[in-house]
């Protein structure tokens, strides 16, 4: 809508990407040449004279005032920037009177879009203020702005909303004279505006809201009086209906479309209803303390309490009140707790669902929510009485009338002059609480009638039953008496209980991750006290220190625990992973826990069950390792936003289990084995984390590869006595490097020389074995082509490849062998990581003589094992395989001392240590190259013997190579 028009005229249709307000964009619509610019006052008269022979718009002339209008607006940009006296010639003519005349004359669209156009570039481009003066003199853009367009034109619509919008960018104290007029009470700007607060198209709207953000925050008081006096209760509460009407669409959308064929429609609806929620946190946000007042009055009487706190246990559809469902009900408070976060909003909508009940919705005289004063009004879902236009039009001519009659004071004498009944008393009693709270804070020149208008309501007020008065006073103190715990039976709280029975997750829950988010929103809105929450034993995001938490609220969600590790669990990982972090927040008071000994066996049972389901899914097969590795990292690199979650339209629907639907897999229920097998990995996650969090215990089994563990690029090692084959690698686009290949417990790496020490090797490429893919090449017996793919984040994500490229050998002997090794390497690989899988689920682990070539007992294989390498970084003065030759022999062969300990030892490859039991070394063979002090104890745990100092990097591959190092 906003794009160009395909009627538009002149050059330039191939630059789509230039601004439609840009000073380019004017030159090539113009399609004429550049005006001399040693001449530019000249020029402007040239102009001048130009309007004043065409002052009457017929079809001949239509294109060359169009074109004169263009060229005007490109003098007067270049003006502001280089030559003031462009301006002064302007001013002096009135040439702005030619542009209002030109539209007057009806001259039909095109003249009026190209007006509109060049308009909305040259206020767009003015930067300097006294040219912005220039422009705004003499209310010829007031006259623009109250013209009677024809806003059926799309066009015409866009341009002209636009063009309000470039206006309201540049009010500030000084500019809003020129368009709020004190002695008429008009605002043009701001009332012609709004009219269009519910057009259809949704760029009008955005426009509409933009301008209103601009135009409050310009802090001039007698203008924000204007708006509070005349336009705030008429705006607002068409807005609130606007709204509320849309929230029904938004529910019979929920109600209609079961089968999830309308997820478009419904994803925009949520869509606009996030907007509208922004857009009034906007207003709260910019604290004009008297149009929050009347803001907040009219959200929670006229649309959050009588539509969306009514609607959480009233779903009888016969009533006469409008109702939306009960999901739709908690989705849109959630989101509204999580989005506002203005205290006297939130504090009141929290009170009536934590401890309000129906008489809320049953007095006519009811509790203010806000500072607790009565006030005549019912908290009820209507249709204003007027529509906006209409009522803006009625309070115009109520003013002219009491600037005639009264003018010394506002809003007195109305239901004299206006014979309109009980519409404009509605409307009167309406801006008398606007007034009355704004009373307090701002003192202008209107202070008296302010002062006047309170001691009205005061008398209304007097007028009250006394028994209104003290059924206030009664509600206070059924307040005091509930949160200290007396009187229990005798307080009704019918949306409390509504939330703690939705946590019920028998069947499915559908309910129970709606109230999760409500009650996660509340527990983390700023602007809620957390005493209101505390009567619940709720804590909030940083509460003091406590003793006691929420038993019933605790128990609910181990039930939803319990149901998530069941085979047949009807609960979606949203859900369980929501209420694990309700959970923490609940039972953790400064980092310790206070969960009591029963609810936490209970937990350990859940957590009991998550492993014996897991059980029944652990596979042999390659893919559980990858879905296993894939889930704890999709966890632990995505944990769960609340926020996003709550933009998501599809959770409304009833949750489904086919992935047809595009849903998130963690927002709907398993479909086929190997969803189920990822669910019970997850379940399996969560509650151990859960369970290791609330005993303090740290996580010492995953991730199963620690990064920390595992060798990087530019790691110097020591490649004494290690098997290594050389090579050349051939990467994709064709560059050749030399390399030398050797293969780790883990991982496969590439490393050149260290040229500063003898034996020592530079780190290139490091990647895991587990993730490589090696085949041979048909027409070279000497070349392998290996790949080795990034550990994927998401399950679904195509994987990447982190090295694809040709591996060239001496021969085919040494082919052969580099590939066995690297076949070889993954499996075990594999099956270490399946061992510790296995651990982890209290299965039983086979024992193993020979993993990599090294020894070890069954107990070693649940244990990780340590990488023997050398950070450079980390190696200092007191490091003493620094201070000592790397090589004691003469002949400086790689493997000479290793080779030279086999003679002498003679060792069987099966007794050499274990790296998790012993020292860094791979056998007896360390002790003639290194000091013996430098060996750790083999009491020592992996993570300490994985940070010290002085140990060697070994590869040994196999049985047969472990008799000797040496470089093939």
């Amino acid at each position: 809508m906003f794009g160009r028009s395909r009627s538009w005229v002149g050059g330039g249709h191939g630059k789509a990407a230039r601004s439609i307000h840009s000073l380019d964009h004017l030159k090539m619509s113009s399609g004429q040449t550049q005006f001399p610019e040693a001449m530019p006052r000249s020029w402007l008269q040239y102009m001048y004279h130009v309007l004043t022979k065409n002052t009457t718009v017929t079809d001949h002339n239509r294109n060359l005032l169009v074109e004169t209008i263009r060229s005007i607006t490109e003098i007067l940009i270049w003006g502001d920037q280089n030559d003031s006296s462009v301006f002064d010639f302007f001013l002096e003519k009135n040439m702005f009177v030619f542009f209002l005349n030109i539209l007057r004359q009806k001259s039909g669209r095109y003249v009026c879009v190209q007006l509109l156009q060049t308009l909305n570039i040259l206020f767009e481009n003015i930067s300097h203020e006294t040219s912005l003066y220039y422009l705004l003199s003499n209310n010829y853009v007031n006259s623009i702005i109250v013209h009677k367009f024809d806003f059926s034109d799309e066009e015409i619509m866009a341009y002209y909303i636009s063009f309000l919008k470039t206006l309201s960018l540049k009010l500030n104290n000084h500019t809003v004279h020129f368009f709020y007029n004190e002695h008429t009470n008009d605002f043009a700007l701001y009332t012609e505006a709004i009219k269009f607060f519910n057009h259809p198209e949704s760029m009008v709207r955005i426009a509409v809201r933009t301008i209103t953000l601009n135009v409050y925050k310009v802090d001039n008081q007698p203008m924000l009086h204007y708006i509070r006096d005349k336009t705030a209760v008429p705006y607002f509460s068409n807005l609130v209906w606007f709204i509320g009407s849309h929230v029904i669409e938004l529910d019979n959308c929920v109600q209609t479309d079961e089968e999830h064929r309308n997820r478009g429609k419904l994803s925009d609806l949520v869509a606009e209803h996030l907007d509208h929620l922004h857009y009034l946190n906007d207003i709260l946000i910019i604290n004009c303390e008297f149009l929050n007042d009347v803001l907040t009055d009219h959200l929670l009487n006229r649309l959050f309490l009588p539509l969306y706190v009514y609607s959480l246990v009233n779903q009888d559809k016969g009533g006469e009140r409008p109702k939306i469902s009960l999901q739709v009900s908690l989705y849109l408070l959630s989101q509204v707790f999580l989005i506002i976060h203005y205290a006297p909003l939130v504090n009141s909508l929290a009170e009536v669902i934590l401890n309000g009940d129906l008489s809320v919705f049953s007095s006519k005289v009811e509790q203010d929510v806000q500072k607790n004063s009565a006030k005549s009004s019912i908290r009820c879902f209507i249709k204003p009485t007027e529509t906006l236009e209409r009522s803006l039009e009625i309070n115009k001519q109520k003013g002219k009338k009491r600037v005639q009659k009264r003018p010394n004071y506002k809003n007195v004498g109305e239901e004299d002059e206006e014979e309109r009944g009980s519409e404009d008393n509605q409307d009167d009693l309406d801006k008398t609480k606007g007034t009355e709270a704004s009373s307090k804070s701002i003192r202008t020149s209107s202070e008296n009638e302010e002062i006047e208008m309170v001691i009205m309501e005061r008398c209304k007020l007097s007028e009250l039953p006394i028994s209104t008065v003290t059924e206030q006073n009664t509600t206070d103190e059924e307040k005091s008496a509930a949160a200290s715990g007396n009187e229990i039976t005798n307080w009704n709280r019918p949306f409390l209980d509504m939330v703690y029975n939705a946590l019920d997750c028998a069947e499915d829950d559908y309910y129970a991750l709606f109230v999760l988010c409500l009650l996660y929103a509340m527990s983390h809105n700023k602007g809620i006290d957390p005493v209101k929450l505390e009567r619940i034993q709720l804590p909030a995001q940083h509460a003091e220190e406590r003793n006691s938490y929420n038993h019933v609220l605790a128990e609910g969600l181990i039930r939803i625990m319990n149901y998530a590790a069941q085979p047949d669990g009807k609960i979606r990982l949203a859900t369980l992973e929501l209420g694990c972090l309700l959970l923490k927040q609940l039972v953790f008071s400064r980092n310790n826990s206070i969960i009591k000994d029963v609810h936490l066996a209970c937990l350990e049972g859940a957590r009991e069950e998550s492993v014996h389901l897991l059980r029944r899914f652990y596979k042999g097969e390659e893919i559980f390792l990858d879905m296993f590795e894939d889930e704890y990292r999709s966890m632990t690199i995505k944990p769960m936003n609340v926020e996003y979650l709550m933009m998501d339209a599809s959770i409304l629907l009833p949750p489904t289990g086919t992935p047809l639907t595009g849903i998130d897999f963690v927002k709907r229920l398993p479909c086929g084995d190997v969803e189920r097998t990822r669910r019970a990995i997850r379940v399996f996650f969560m509650l151990r984390s859960l369970s290791l969090h609330l005993q303090d215990e740290p996580e010492t089994q995953l991730p199963l590869t620690r990064e920390g563990d595992l060798i990087k690029a530019d790691d110097v090692l020591d490649l004494n006595n290690s098997d290594l084959i050389a090579c050349t690698v051939i990467t994709k686009d064709g560059g050749q490097v030399q390399r030398f290949l050797a293969v780790d417990i883990y991982q496969m790496s590439l490393v050149e020389p260290d040229v500063a020490r003898l034996g020592w090797g530079v780190v290139k490429f490091a990647g895991l074995l587990q993730d490589m893919q090696v085949t041979g090449v048909e027409d070279d017996s000497r070349a392998l082509n290996i790949i080795i793919h990034k550990p994927a984040s998401s399950p679904h994500s195509k994987p990447f490849p982190i090295l694809q490229a040709t591996f060239i050998f001496s021969d085919h002997i040494r082919c052969i062998i580099a590939k066995q090794r690297l076949a070889k390497g993954r499996i075990q690989a594999r099956r270490m990581k399946m061992q510790r899988i296995a651990v982890l689920l209290d299965l039983p682990v086979q024992p193993s003589t020979e993993i990599m070539g090294f020894g070890h007992s069954s107990s070693a294989t649940a244990q990780h094992l340590p990488f023997r390498f050398y950070d450079q970084s980390r190696r200092g003065s007191s490091d003493p395989t620094v201070q000592r030759s790397v090589f004691a022999s003469v002949d400086k062969v790689p493997g000479f001392a290793v080779a030279q300990c086999i003679n002498q030892h003679n060792p069987s490859p099966l007794s050499s240590p274990s790296p998790s039991s012993g020292s860094g070394s791979t056998g007896r063979c360390d002790s003639v190259a290194a000091n013996s002090a430098s060996a750790p104890s083999a009491a020592q745990s992996p993570s300490v013997r994985s940070g010290r100092k002085g140990r060697r990097r070994v590869f040994s591959l196999s049985e047969a190579d472990s008799h000797g190092g040496h470089w093939v």
